[in-house]
This record gives C-alpha cells, structure tokens and sequence, in this order.
C-alpha cells in the first residue's frame, strides 16, 4: 500500500466492477472494491515503487527457475495485479504491490485468488497498523497461502526490513465464550533486514534467496 492520493473525487460508497471501470484510468487505478464498497489505494513515493519493482524482478527469477525445475508447476510474478476474490465476478477485489500466482490457462485473464501462492505489500511510512492488518486479513480470508511485507525506513530511501508470513487456519485454544475475529491469519516465519543478513533466503512457497544489494533504492 502507498501514500495518500491528493483530490479525491466523490465516489459512492459501493460500486460494482462495470461502474468502475466507466471511470478515468487515473481514478479507477487507485481504487479497490472490497465486497463492492470503494478503499482507496494510496499513491506512494518513489521508494515505495521502486521497492515494488524490485521485489517483483527478483521474485520473478526465482519463480521461473522453480517452475524449470518442476515441469509440473507454473509460476508468474507480477507487480499491481488485482486479485479478485470469489470464483466469478470483479466487484470484491484487492491490489497487491507484487504477487506470485499460477500460470493462468488463458491469456490476459484475472487473477483469482485461488491462483494466488503469494502476496506482498510495501509499507510506507504513513501507512498504518489497522489499514494494513484490514487487509492482511482479507488475504488470508481468500486462503492465500504466503504474503510478505517490506517495511521502507522512515528516514532514509532504503528498504528497513523484510517479513514473511505463513497462512494458519484453525481455531486456537480461547476462553469459553471468546471467539477469534479471523478464522485464518498469518503467522511470522521470518524476517531479514540489511543491518543482520546479507540476503533473503527462505524455501517456501519455492526456494526463494534475494541478496540485498538486489534491494538497493
């Protein structure tokens, strides 16, 4: 997720996905339909999309060179792609800044997030805990099963950290009567930054190694 987007022009609470698309290219790029109700997706600094794109290259490589390795896996690695949840319909939809997702049978087609093996979102320095863990949350609801997050350094135009995160599903032991808000959530699996490693390195979804001067703003 990103900055916040100047001029805002009035929208309706809900739209649906054709009402959408009748709108500017510039107005409808910075918009998400969750369940059919519009969220702004905020506009970022350049660090914001250079982090993206970086993300997006490296994961690219090592998805392909996971996909040679496995005739019978197919992967693809994609930056700003919506991921649309349900299995038909465009109205309930979310923005990722980089994704890894199955190769699709068809081309040009959408991302389902059945398709989806992982997610990622850059974190700028205004974004905020409850914006993120919102949508956090959708990604796990859909069943997506690895997202990642980069968190930018508030002072200075490089990347502080890295975190990965697993997808946990199941109720966990809770007092009676206390029942978990999510039924799926993510948990910590790892997390790199500049300062105690000289690389990402993780084996899942697939074998995943990103030196950090790949990362270099």
């Amino acid at each position: 997720m990103t900055n916040a987007h100047q001029q805002r022009p009035d929208l309706p609470e809900y739209m649906t996905w054709e009402e959408l698309e009748r709108l500017p290219e510039e107005v409808a790029s910075c918009v998400e339909l969750w369940d059919g109700r519009v969220v702004w997706a905020r506009r970022g600094p350049g660090e914001h999309q250079e982090a993206s794109n970086l993300l997006w290259s490296a994961l690219r490589r090592d998805a392909k060179r996971a996909s040679d390795n496995d005739p019978d896996e197919c992967w693809r690695a994609r930056t700003e792609t919506n991921v649309f949840f349900g299995q038909q319909g465009k109205s309930d939809f979310v923005t990722p800044d980089f994704m890894v997702h199955r190769c699709l049978s068809t081309a040009y087609a959408h991302v389902r997030a059945d398709d989806a093996l992982l997610v990622g979102e850059v974190l700028s320095p205004s974004n905020t805990a409850a914006e993120m863990e919102a949508k956090r949350a959708r990604y796990a609801a859909a069943g997506i099963p690895w997202y990642w997050e980069v968190t930018l350094h508030p002072e200075r135009s490089e990347i502080a950290y890295v975190q990965a995160y697993g997808l946990a599903s199941g109720i966990a032991d809770l007092p009676a009567g206390v029942s978990p808000l999510h039924k799926a959530n993510y948990l910590l699996v790892g997390t790199w930054s500049p300062a105690d490693s000289t690389e990402i390195t993780i084996d899942f979804p697939f074998p995943i190694t990103i030196a950090w001067s790949e990362l270099s703003l």
